[in-house]
């Protein structure tokens, strides 16, 4: 995408509601408990529909119940090696602690999202197009590995988190639909997670890295953008992504049709085939799907027949514009236009997947647990809590009590992660501003998703030591081993022990970085 200044006959549709039957009664088998791998998986589920994956990408299971290769591979910082991550058995779930165990005590990046499909439709690092990247030589950046954890059917797994200037591609594809030949797709996404750039898309695009004119790529989109169309209420949307214009039904702008969605875990579908094309979703882990469109090619020239070209993205537009926010953690692109009945059975198949946003505890500093952390500075602070400010994104100390708002408590609530620097260390995630991390910026605390920016990992990366009051626990910067997690003035900040900032002061120091961990507050 160029950046924005800113019917079927009766008898198919008899032989779609038998497939329905079919394949929902199959699934009924599959689906009895999530700790086990499904007997039918989504592409399982595509080929018995007569619309076979011709590529298939998760970091967090198997997309065919018979599957026993690499989801993904991960680079860690220290020496550059990498390591292909596999699953627990065939047909399940990813195995994530070969990452935790390959990548511990640095950081590591995902630089291959493997193909299922048996095609060779691997993504890679997406390279220069006509929008150059933030890497070396105009290439996009690749996703830190740790910063998307979740649990699939009681799993932990990591999803492939996609901040601005993150993109993969795959140029030299096998199988994929070109011209106006009929594909479909889904993928889920972070229904949280996204942005208004251009553009976090999955699915068909140009083999040249340009923009090729009306028609020449076709991809989910995901995001609040309003530079070409949109949907009801405020975004995000699911949108079509067909070049020069993000579609949510047969207009170039606005279609009441497809509303907002929020939920945690969001599955989006589009399909497309000679003048015909829909957008569906729905919640992952419940429920039914929705279809938002289903009708002829929009309305606007160039568009139909289609000219699509079989390169395949993640989180970039057709021309490299990299400016989209978002997550992914499985999808796949099919031959031929899927059924409803075959889409139906397969949200059956993901929300019985059972995806979770990944809190397993409560009050230690064990990644996946959900904590406050409390002042110890006397006679102050001791009932003052770590959190964010909702009048902007700065950090401070407020004391919370039982009594306290259900926001302010929340405000107050963090999910520990392993350190996005380093898995020794501890990212902190806003409990109730999921994708949103403490970070530093300027010495000074703060929640925000990550820029894209190559110091944001750092920034949001602290090491836990001994108290050094004596008491409880201090959280050492990671990029400024000389400074710590203080609260000055009712603020947040990384301060040394002495130094030319007000809050460097000495006094008090010890115990205004010193901190207990809490039960969270929500």
């Amino acid at each position: 995408m160029i950046k924005p200044p800113w019917v079927r006959s009766v008898r198919r549709a008899l032989l779609a509601a038998g497939a329905t039957a079919a394949l929902a009664a199959g699934l009924l088998t599959a689906g009895a408990t999530t700790s086990q791998a499904a007997t039918q998986q989504p592409c399982d589920l595509y080929a018995a529909g007569g619309t076979p994956c011709v590529a298939a990408h998760s970091t967090t299971r198997a997309l065919y119940a018979t599957y026993n290769g690499p989801l993904y591979q991960v680079k860690r910082a220290s020496d550059n090696a990498t390591k292909d991550i596999g699953l627990l058995s065939a047909g399940g779930y990813a195995d994530a602690a070969a990452q935790d165990s390959f990548c511990a005590g640095t950081s590591c990046v995902i630089t291959v999202l493997y193909d299922q499909s048996g095609k060779g439709n691997n993504l890679t690092q997406a390279l220069k197009g006509h929008w150059p990247g933030p890497a070396e030589g105009g290439n996009d950046n690749l996703a830190n590995a740790f910063e998307a954890p979740v649990t699939v059917g009681g799993h932990k797994a990591y999803g492939v988190y996609v901040a601005p200037g993150t993109g993969y591609r795959n140029n030299n594809t096998h199988g994929i639909a070109t011209g106006d030949q009929p594909e479909g797709m889904y993928a889920i996404f972070d229904g949280t997670h996204y942005n208004a750039g251009c553009c976090f898309d999955y699915g068909n695009a140009e083999t040249t890295g340009n923009d090729d004119g009306n028609g020449t790529m076709e991809a989910i989109y995901f995001g609040n953008s309003k530079g070409w169309g949109w949907g009801s209420g405020n975004g995000p949307w699911v949108m079509a992504d067909l070049e020069n214009g993000l579609f949510s039904g047969v207009n170039r702008g606005f279609n009441a049709g497809d509303p907002s969605v929020n939920s945690r875990f969001r599955t989006a579908i589009v399909k497309g085939g000679p003048n015909q094309w829909a957008i569906r979703g729905g919640n992952a882990q419940s429920g039914s799907l929705s279809t938002y469109y289903s009708g002829v090619r929009p309305n606007v020239s160039g568009y139909n027949p289609m000219k699509k070209q079989g390169a395949i993205i993640l989180g970039i537009g057709g021309d490299n514009s990299n400016t989209g926010a978002g997550t992914f953690y499985e999808g796949v692109m099919t031959s031929g236009y899927p059924s409803d009945a075959t889409e139906n059975a397969v949200q059956a198949n993901i929300t019985a997947a059972g995806y979770n946003s990944g809190s397993t505890s409560t009050g230690t500093l064990t990644p996946g647990s959900r904590i406050s952390l409390r002042a110890t500075t006397a006679p102050c602070c001791t009932s003052h809590y770590l959190r964010h400010d909702d009048a902007d994104t700065k950090v401070v100390i407020s004391s919370i009590n039982a009594s306290s708002s259900a926001t302010d408590k929340a405000d107050a609530t963090w999910i520990v992660r392993a350190g996005l620097a380093d898995s020794s260390c501890l990212t902190f995630e806003s409990a109730n501003n999921p994708g949103q991390f403490l970070r530093h910026s300027a010495s000074q605390l703060y929640v925000s998703a990550d820029t894209g920016g190559s110091s944001f990992a750092k920034d949001a990366t602290f090491c836990p030591t001994a108290g050094n009051s004596g008491v409880g626990t201090s959280f050492q910067s990671v990029n400024f081993p000389t400074k710590y997690i203080r609260h000055y003035s009712y603020t947040g900040y990384i301060a040394g022990n002495g130094g030319s900032n007000a809050w460097d002061s000495t006094k008090f120091w010890a115990q205004d970085t010193s901190w207990l961990t809490a039960s969270p507050w929500s």
